[in-house]
């Protein structure tokens, strides 16, 4: 990667990145580390490719309107705005983000059991709340682990992180074909399944800490994030760039279906673009070293702007495979890019806070685009896509921005 950014240096500048390999750092043996980190992005990534397709559809089953379960979806957005940045700034002052998975994954795999077994839909409602309240900080958490230990380690992070994209490949993929041999009423179970090999996974990861800080020793601060505007600005171009999905999240399904695709087309699709992800992950440690984070961060932005752009104008469907190879920039670059920031200017101290911030920045900006892009869309399609590369467009301006002050 580049050298760290100037402007940051009221936060911390490491030569180690999570993000690269570090020929020169510490090479520890971190066989059972790196494993034990992909088995749990893995076991999470499970849970999140069967929850986000097919829970609508036990809520269905289970008698609820179209009205409130779209409430009950909209929760986990609305929760992760005021849940996250609390739960990593006391995982940062504890020194717990391990402690954190654990209990986070016990508490979710409780509450949706206590979802699958009750009949009450105020009841449902209630659990799934608190499940989503105990998930809600995990990838937050998880990656601010990930980063401080395979960067201590001179280990990469996309090779380990991209488990669990290929477990969210596998979650959609094979809830969709049990879905064909069991009732809809029965897909609670699936869910609650993946989030007990969560649990299991997390008890397994290696601990970062070896007892609790000592009393005398300082802690940083999280007001200093807010006071980088290298680092707010990052953080507003990843919030930017990863919220410009928001339309293709939730409507290109819809879209594809009036167009006259058939389901498999569709997940071939969406698997085409979680594979381009893959790949990019799988080699991110071999970048050149003229991919820093702003650059990557750019690339990320661009891409989304000629792909929603483009969607715009119904492409087509000769030029939607290409289309959705994009998403290894318009999502993986630009997570890559946010990723390596963090990694190298934010002390460890920080880690799981600043995760936090832009987390919480992040689902702002994708509660109000997802609004947004419903009543565009309502309206026109193509106006709606054109808002999602606006959105690209200014996270590039955040990214050009960071490169300027940093």
């Amino acid at each position: 990667m580049s050298e760290p950014l100037r402007g940051s240096s009221n936060l911390h500048d490491r030569s180690a990145s999570a993000i690269e390999t570090t020929p020169g750092g510490p090479q520890f043996s971190t066989d059972h580390f790196a494993l034990k980190l992909g088995l749990f992005y893995a076991a999470y990534f499970l849970f999140g490719g069967i929850q986000l397709p097919f829970f609508p559809l036990w809520l269905e089953a289970k008698g609820l309107d179209a009205r409130s379960i779209g409430f009950v979806i909209a929760a986990p957005m609305i929760v992760r705005i005021f849940i996250v940045p609390i739960v990593a700034h006391q995982a940062d002052r504890h020194r717990a983000l391990k402690t954190t998975l654990v209990i986070g994954s016990i508490v979710a795999t409780l509450a949706m059991t206590v979802a699958g077994l009750v009949e009450s839909q105020v009841a449902i409602v209630i659990a799934f709340m608190l499940a989503a309240v105990a998930v809600a900080p995990t990838l937050s958490i998880s990656d601010a682990y990930a980063l401080v230990g395979l960067g201590a380690r001179g280990r990469a992070y996309g090779p380990v992180r991209l488990w669990g994209s290929v477990a969210f490949i596998a979650g959609n993929v094979g809830a969709g074909f049990l879905l064909e041999l069991i009732a809809p009423g029965h897909l609670v179970w699936l869910i609650v399944g993946a989030l007990c090999t969560s649990v299991i996974a997390a008890v397994m990861l290696v601990p970062l800490e070896s007892g609790r800080p000592a009393v005398s020793e300082q802690k940083p601060s999280p007001r200093l994030l807010w006071r980088n505007p290298v680092f707010l600005a990052v953080a507003a171009a990843a919030a930017l760039i990863q919220g410009s999905h928001a339309l293709f999240y939730g409507f290109s399904t819809l879209q594809w279906r009036a167009a006259g695709f058939d389901g498999t087309t569709i997940g071939l699709l969406w698997g085409l673009g979680v594979l381009a992800e893959i790949v990019l992950f799988a080699f991110s440690a071999r970048l050149p070293a003229v991919l820093g984070p702003v650059v990557l961060l750019a690339i990320g932005a661009v891409g989304g702007l000629i792909r929603w752009t483009a969607m715009a104008f119904d492409p087509p469907v000769a030029l939607l495979p290409a289309l959705q190879v994009l998403h290894a920039l318009s999502f993986g670059a630009s997570h890559l890019g946010a990723m390596a920031f963090l990694a190298r200017a934010v002390p460890r101290g920080l880690a799981a806070s600043a995760q936090g911030t832009v987390s919480t920045l992040s689902g702002i900006v994708m509660a109000a685009a997802t609004g947004l892009s419903g009543l565009l869309y309502a309206a026109s399609g193509s106006l709606a896509y054109l808002a999602m590369a606006a959105m690209a467009l200014a996270g590039l301006g955040c990214a050009l921005l960071a490169r300027r002050l940093g």
